[in-house]
């Protein structure tokens, strides 16, 4: 009989510690989710070189941040109209370098672009930028017939082309990207397979890699975090 009584006090200690336990797991969940719920999203990091530049104000020194930014430009787009920073003024965009005549990360990475545009088409604070590396073959006719296979808004995704020295300069200078003439690759050019977020101040906000949808996926959660950005 005492080691009946026991036995039930012991088991009722255990019952009584898994409640406990099952209560404080539940109030863990909850604090975190409380937590998600509450807290802001995080801002994108500003890629690039930096300036601190200093100056007085009323007596008073003022530094102020200088950031990289993508330097003024001018091509011409799959419509013949001229495409320069100000088309993009009061809008995010993506950017990428490409050739249509690529035989090995284009179709890839366009397949990868695609997707992004088709989440955002409607939004009209999100444009998209491809820059053809090969100017040579890729006239305003054949990038209007690539960008029609690809169901394109030419309103809301630029097809553009120049001269093959500006191209390949602001890749390098300014979207810190690799575009160039290689006769051993195999297309004859190499670039970058990066698609890069660019926000209203023409600044860098994240670079990804186009051949990989989970980091493509990662630009589409980064541009609604840069858009949420503005709407504060």
């Amino acid at each position: 009989m005492k080691e009946e009584m026991i036995n039930m006090v012991m088991q009722g200690n255990i019952n009584l510690l898994i409640k406990l336990k099952w209560v404080i797991l539940k109030i863990f969940i909850l604090i975190i989710v409380l937590g998600a719920c509450t807290s802001k999203p995080t801002k994108l990091p500003i890629l690039g070189s930096f300036e601190l530049i200093s100056g007085k104000t009323s007596g008073e020194v003022i530094t102020d941040t200088v950031y990289h930014t993508i330097q003024a430009f001018s091509f011409i787009n799959q419509d013949s109209v001229i495409v320069t920073n100000d088309t993009f003024s009061g809008r995010v965009y993506v950017a990428d370098f490409f050739f249509t005549s690529c035989p090995t990360i284009c179709p890839v990475m366009k397949k990868q672009m695609l997707r992004v545009y088709d989440v955002f088409e409607e939004n009209e604070d999100v444009l998209f930028l491809s820059h053809t590396i090969d100017p040579a073959y890729d006239s305003v006719p054949v990038l209007r017939e690539y960008a029609q296979r690809l169901g394109a808004d030419s309103e809301r995704w630029h097809f553009v082309t120049g001269s093959k020295e500006d191209i390949y300069k602001i890749a390098q200078i300014s979207y810190m990207s690799v575009a160039a003439e290689d006769e051993e690759a195999e297309g004859g050019f190499i670039h970058s397979g990066r698609f890069i977020l660019v926000d209203k101040e023409r600044r860098i906000r994240g670079a990804y890699d186009g051949t990989d949808p989970a980091d493509v996926d990662k630009l589409m959660a980064d541009i609604t975090t840069l858009l949420s950005e503005y709407a504060e």
